[in-house]
């Protein structure tokens, strides 16, 4: 993992309309959404807002009135992973789905419009990992960044960086930036010289019921803290806290399953 953008200041850095390729927004599709509110509103202290119809029963994540992130509900027949998905920015949505088909991944969901807010794809690469595409056009997604509660890092974990990062290039326009280690299989994506991403081969330790997939670190003011509220919110430690070259970091699952970690920036 690396840095992911800093803050501006002690209110964090609010965003303008996103680069195309930069993670710019994060969903969670979860069975029960009254519940769901209840454990990240305990946890990050979100409030809530409705809309856009479109996507069903969904609500807005918000931080201090700036829209985080959103929590939809499943469709009581839909038996799919509850997980958290990163949107990736783009210019035009139907151009880069057809780019994701032809690079060998797949799309499963639209392209769609989702009211006057933007428009949308969910699809996968071709190890399976799934991502949105968004194209915004009233909401430009995650408003603020660089504080407790926010957003700081997207990282795939796959296999091997190798199966994935020409998909990832190809569609999105990366400029890549491999670890350099024999033992250490980690890709950082840029986009315009800032890295926004990461790409972990992690081979054989990939655990077999989950496969490749994309994890959401949420920035916290205090690790260890934050997990004691994820237990007593009922959710699980998946992954003690420990220290790392970019502060200490956890992984968790909600109530439902759902894996994100969380990250103590380095002051």
């Amino acid at each position: 993992m690396t840095e992911a953008g800093g803050s501006t200041g002690p209110f964090g850095a609010a965003h303008a309309r996103y680069a195309p390729g930069t993670p710019c927004w994060v969903s969670l599709m979860a069975h029960g959404l009254t519940a769901t509110q209840d454990f990240y509103g305990g946890l990050f202290g979100w409030e809530f807002q409705p809309g856009p119809h479109q996507l069903g029963p969904y609500m807005r994540a918000l931080l201090d009135g700036q829209e985080v992130a959103g929590i939809g509900q499943l469709a009581p027949d839909r038996h799919l992973p509850v997980a958290w998905t990163p949107y990736l920015a783009s210019d035009d949505v139907d151009t880069t789905a057809e780019t994701v088909r032809l690079c060998g991944g797949t799309i499963g969901v639209g392209p769609l419009d989702a009211s006057a807010a933007g428009r949308l794809a969910i699809g996968s690469d071709p190890s399976g990992a799934v991502f949105g595409v968004w194209q915004a056009a009233a909401h430009i997604g995650t408003g603020i960044t660089g504080v407790p509660g926010t957003p700081a890092w997207y990282e795939l974990t796959t296999f091997e960086t190798a199966g994935v990062r020409k998909f990832y290039e190809t569609v999105f326009g990366y400029d890549e930036e491999a670890a350099v280690s024999a033992d250490f299989d980690y890709v950082t994506l840029n986009v315009a010289g800032r890295p926004v991403a990461g790409i972990h081969g992690v081979g054989p330790a990939l655990p077999r019921d989950q496969g490749p997939h994309w994890t959401t670190y949420f920035e916290v003011a205090d690790t260890d803290a934050a997990l004691a509220q994820v237990v007593g919110l009922g959710g699980h430690v998946l992954e003690p806290a420990r220290d790392s070259a970019h502060g200490r970091v956890a992984t968790v699952a909600d109530p439902e399953g759902a894996r994100f970690s969380l990250l103590q920036g380095v002051r």
